[in-house]
């Protein structure tokens, strides 16, 4: 019997352990079965960023100004610097954000404005140790890459605009994101939560910039994607029609759409949403939105991030 008790007490903390160890990490089982959508083609490699100093890529934007220009920037510990490439990975140029700061960014976006220039929106949300109690949201004019401008980088970066800042603060409890959104027709700033344990939670943000004020935002509602954990969002993206939403963790992608005739954008927190596979990543942390709103472009945090295109069929 106690040959059998030290057996039991064995198996008990090796179950324990399996328990601790894998909450320090994403979680994934390749014996999983994934249900993904049927409306995609597989994901492929299209090319890789070349700029050597783009090694953490956490934020992913499809230009709305210029074709066949992204922008994306490091994680912290890099300076505030966002980087264009084109379609093969080339290097369009390097530009020093004007009077912002790189503590933790976690995701960009962009939003054709009504006068018909386009501004880039850089989500300073990160915040793993959930000490913070103030973030951030710069706005600044997209910069207009050039035969000029290619090649440039961090030591001999351009500046841009100086960049409007909107502070938030959450009205319930500090929390980590790095999904940061702009609606295309509104221009409000949607911020969804990482969380390991539960879902992510879905604050809106007000478009007002300039403040000395911190503008307190609510929860409008909570998202889980079918995954474990259900609520790890690493980044996100409203398509250009503003009916539909691309979602990522480190695993896979997800898209929520908007039922057809349904003009409340924020109905759509409340549907299922439909995996899409994005291939294999080392730490995938963008996800973004062509033109078209028919392409899906994802990439990943590791030397030379590959750029991956997903079309709908």
């Amino acid at each position: 019997m106690k040959t059998i008790a030290k057996i039991y007490g064995f198996v008990i903390s090796i179950v324990a352990s399996a328990l601790i160890f894998s909450a320090c990490g994403p979680v994934t089982s390749g014996t999983e079965k994934k249900d993904y959508g049927s409306g995609f083609e597989p994901p492929r490699v299209v090319s890789h960023v070349a700029d050597p100093d783009v090694t953490e890529a956490s934020g992913l934007v499809v230009s709305k100004c210029q074709p066949n220009v992204f922008w994306t920037h490091n994680d912290s510990g890099d300076g505030p610097f966002i980087y264009a490439f084109g379609p093969t990975g080339d290097n369009l140029g390097t530009w020093k954000v004007d009077a912002a700061q790189n503590i933790d960014w976690e995701d960009i976006a962009e939003r054709r404005e009504p006068d018909g220039t386009c501004r880039l929106y850089i989500g300073e949300i990160g915040d793993n140790s959930v000490k913070r109690s103030v973030h951030s949201v710069y706005r600044v004019r997209e910069p207009q890459v050039s035969d000029q401008t290619k090649d440039l980088r961090e030591k001999n970066a351009l500046s841009t605009e100086p960049a409007e800042k909107l502070d938030f603060s959450y009205a319930d409890e500090n929390q980590n994101a790095e999904t940061l959104m702009v609606h295309p027709a509104t221009g409000d700033i949607y911020v969804l939560t990482k969380r390991r344990k539960k879902p992510s939670g879905v604050y809106e943000i007000k478009p007002v910039f300039g403040s000395s004020e911190v503008q307190i935002v609510t929860k409008i509602a909570d998202v889980q994607v079918p995954s474990i954990p259900i609520g790890l969002l690493t980044g996100g993206d409203i398509s250009p029609d503003g009916r539909r939403v691309a979602l990522c963790d480190y695993v896979d992608g997800y898209e929520l759409t908007l039922p057809a005739g349904d003009t409340n954008f924020d109905d759509i927190w409340r549907q299922q949403p439909v995996r899409v596979e994005l291939g294999p990543r080392d730490q995938g942390e963008a996800i973004a939105y062509g033109t078209d709103g028919q392409t899906i472009y994802a990439t990943s945090e590791e030397k030379k991030p590959p750029l991956i295109e997903v079309k709908r069929k």
